[in-house]
C-alpha cells in the first residue's frame, strides 16, 4: 500500500472530532421547558408559526431554521412552523414591509384564524431598521397589521426568539 493511501484508509478509521460534542445550553433548555408549558396550558396542544418574510435580509430567517435543526429542535417545545397562515396561531413578520409586500402582509394577516397574533422579529421589522428612511420601505410590521410582541435585535439569537414567545404568551394570558 502506498503512503497516500495509508494516509486515506487511517483518516477513514481513526477517531473523528465530532464524536465528542455534546450540545447542552442550560438556559435555552429551561426555556423552551418553560414555553412547552406555557403553550399547553394556553392552547392544549402545539402552537402553529407561520414565518412571513416582507421585505427582510435573510438573517432572522436563518436564526428561525437554526430552532428547527436538530441542534435547538424547537418543535419538542410544542413550537411548529406551518405552510399556510390558515393553519397557524401565530405570524411571525420578518423585515420591513416594503410597498412591493404591503397587499400581501395584509391578505396573510386576513387569512391568519382569531385571535390573530403576531410577532415582529428583528429590527427591521420592529421599526424598519436600516431601511426605514428608504422610498421603498414602509417601515415595521406595525404601519400595515397590528403586532402583539416585537424582538428585536440584527437579528435576535434563538434564545431571544424563545424569550419573545414567552413574552407572547404573557400577552395572551393578560388578555383572558
Amino acid at each position: 500500500m502506498g503512503a497516500n493511501m495509508l494516509k486515506v484508509v487511517s483518516n477513514v478509521f481513526k477517531r473523528k472530532k465530532t464524536e465528542d460534542f455534546k450540545f447542552r445550553d442550560a438556559e435555552f433548555e429551561e426555556l423552551g421547558l418553560r414555553l412547552k408549558k406555557e403553550i399547553g396550558s394556553i392552547f392544549g396542544r402545539s402552537l402553529a408559526i407561520r414565518e412571513l418574510d416582507s421585505g427582510s435580509d435573510n438573517s432572522t430567517e436563518i436564526e428561525l431554521v437554526n430552532l428547527t435543526t436538530p441542534y435547538y429542535d424547537v418543535e419538542r417545545f410544542g413550537v411548529s412552523f406551518v405552510a399556510s397562515p390558515r393553519h397557524a396561531d401565530v405570524i411571525i413578520i420578518t423585515g420591513a414591509v416594503t410597498q412591493n409586500m404591503a397587499v400581501a402582509v395584509k391578505k396573510t394577516y386576513d387569512a391568519t384564524p382569531a385571535p390573530k397574533l403576531v410577532i415582529a422579529i428583528g429590527d427591521d421589522a420592529c421599526n424598519g431598521g436600516i431601511f426605514k428612511d428608504s422610498y421603498a420601505v414602509l417601515g415595521g410590521a406595525d404601519k400595515i397589521i397590528p403586532v402583539d410582541a416585537k424582538i428585536p435585535g440584527n437579528p435576535p439569537t434563538p434564545k431571544e426568539i424563545l424569550k419573545g414567545l414567552l413574552a407572547l404568551m404573557k400577552v395572551i394570558r393578560n388578555r383572558k
